[in-house]
């Protein structure tokens, strides 16, 4: 494995700047490995919701985790208001980081990662295969 530490800055898209990052990558699986900061809207969609959720204020990333391809990524991500109330669900489009946020990222040179939709869920899964040694 190799670890990338990763820093985005104010009014970066949290999603859209982890997705750009890795379309540039050389290796072709990736996963958060640690994340925390800020953001100033949460944009994510709840388990079995449609359509998506948005918070604003100052909100502290708890937690992000998931997987990250050339094709997309699949992330979950917490975060916690003012007042420490905390919710979460999948990350989407127009989160925005407030004052940074400090990633450090696995990228995995022996697997691939790739999307492709799947009948049974509707949605575009993640595939793993091996990655042809150079």
């Amino acid at each position: 494995m190799n670890v990338v530490p990763l820093r985005l800055q104010p009014g970066a898209d949290l999603r859209c700047a982890l997705e750009a990052w890795m379309a540039e990558q050389q290796e072709q699986a990736g996963c958060v490995i640690s994340a925390v900061g800020s953001l100033s809207v949460a944009q994510f969609r709840l388990a079995g919701a449609s359509e998506a959720t948005s918070i604003h204020g100052e909100l502290e990333i708890l937690s992000l985790s998931g997987t990250l391809a050339p094709d997309g990524v699949h992330l979950h991500i917490a975060v916690a208001d003012s007042r420490g109330a905390v919710i979460g669900g999948h990350l989407c489009v127009g989160s925005r980081v407030r004052t940074t946020a400090e990633l450090v990222i696995g990228l995995l040179p022996q697997w691939r990662f790739n999307r492709k939709l799947d009948p049974a869920t509707g949605y575009a899964e993640l595939q793993i295969s091996p990655q042809a040694p150079d």
